[in-house]
């Protein structure tokens, strides 16, 4: 009997979701002569009725590898062992596995990122499903590989908006505050505030004291350059205080309430820069639009090796990158976070470029 196998989509959207599909589906079909199931909607597709899958073939997937978004749609709010129901939330697991017998499905490839992955592992521990996990975050923050194909599109949005910021805040000598996505992270603000000479760039894995940021744009404007651009992932906060970094659990709140990193610290700003301050949130403009080259070949390398891992009957794996090869670890292994390392040679260049990372 030919082999049926699923592959969905997880959480937020990233550009190169779709060469992935593409990657594994050519390979499973071409090479290997499987069926391939793309499930809609990330696991609602198989959980809520009517169900909503469609095989993939080779020449319905040959001309997606530079489309943004991805075919089969995704969702954040679809954790099948906590789904919401107008009842309430309930563990729809069970029926999960069920779905898939009857559909005749092997096994799934989930591509997301670490919460995704996080399901997929119990998928398989606690209800026997077989699953191949392929990472995906525009953040870059998953420590079981070097990269994640949509960071380096990402970048790039970011890189071309702190170019067209330098001109109009030269013009107008403001300061411009771009803040950049990221959660909990900060390396697409150092990628993007290197590659767009940035003057000040303010990261999560650094709280940083606005004093040292003003004094920065203070010594700018002292020699006649009086603008400033500053990038602010969308994680960072001042410092508190006494100099620690805020506590874990105070963050969200915080955050929330000043009405984002790049408003908290326009309002800490204020009264010690004498320079009119402009805010712009890229926010989802970073996921959007056709992958860069780079990412569309990663992605295109994780799909296909993520059929290699099916093939071999590798379950229970998830692809990634390290040292320009691809390979795969345990899932137990995928979903840790990756945070910037502050004595990292990147950090260290950023400083020895002058840019003020507000604090020492």
């Amino acid at each position: 009997m030919t082999r049926r196998i699923g592959i969905l989509t997880g959480g937020g959207d990233a550009p190169g979701l779709n060469a992935v599909i593409r990657g594994f589906t050519r390979r499973a079909v071409r090479e290997f002569g499987w069926q391939v199931v793309g499930i809609f909607d990330s696991f609602n597709g198989l959980i809520l009725e009517p169900r909503r899958t469609q095989r993939l073939k080779d020449d319905e997937v040959r001309k997606i590898l530079a489309w943004g978004g991805t075919i089969l749609g995704t969702t954040n709010r679809g954790d099948p062992f906590d789904f919401p129901l107008p009842e309430g939330r309930q563990d729809l697991s069970s029926h999960l596995a069920q779905v898939l017998a009857e559909e005749k499905i092997e096994g799934l490839v989930v591509i997301g990122g670490d919460g995704t992955q996080k399901i997929a592992l119990r998928l398989m521990q606690e209800r026997g499903i077989p699953v191949v996990g392929v990472p995906k975050t525009i953040d870059n923050d998953l420590s079981g590989t070097d990269l994640t194909f949509g960071f380096q599109s990402a970048v790039c949005v970011a890189t071309e908006a702190l170019d067209r910021l330098h001109t109009t805040a030269e013009s107008h000598e403001r300061v411009m505050v771009l803040e950049v996505m990221g959660r909990d992270t900060g390396h697409i603000a150092l990628h993007a505030g290197l590659s767009g000479a940035a003057d000040v760039i303010l990261i999560p894995e650094i709280p940083y004291d606005p004093a040292r940021v003003a004094a920065k744009i203070q010594r700018r404007q002292r020699k006649g350059r009086c603008y400033s651009i500053v990038v602010v992932a969308e994680g960072a906060l001042p410092a508190e205080p006494d100099g620690r970094p805020v506590a874990e659990a105070d963050r969200s709140r915080r955050l929330r309430a000043g009405g984002g990193a790049a408003q908290i610290l326009m309002a800490a700003l204020e009264g010690r820069v004498d320079a009119e301050m402009r805010a712009t949130v890229l926010g989802h403009l970073q996921r959007g639009g056709s992958p860069v080259p780079s990412d569309r070949l990663l992605a295109t390398r994780f799909g296909a090796h993520a059929a290699d891992l099916v093939a071999a009957g590798r379950w229970g794996r998830m692809v990634r990158i390290r040292d320009d090869h691809v390979d795969s670890i345990p899932l137990e292994q995928a979903a840790i976070t990756r945070f910037v390392d502050p004595d990292s040679e990147l950090v260290s260049v950023a400083r020895q470029m002058l840019v003020e990372l507000g604090s020492e």
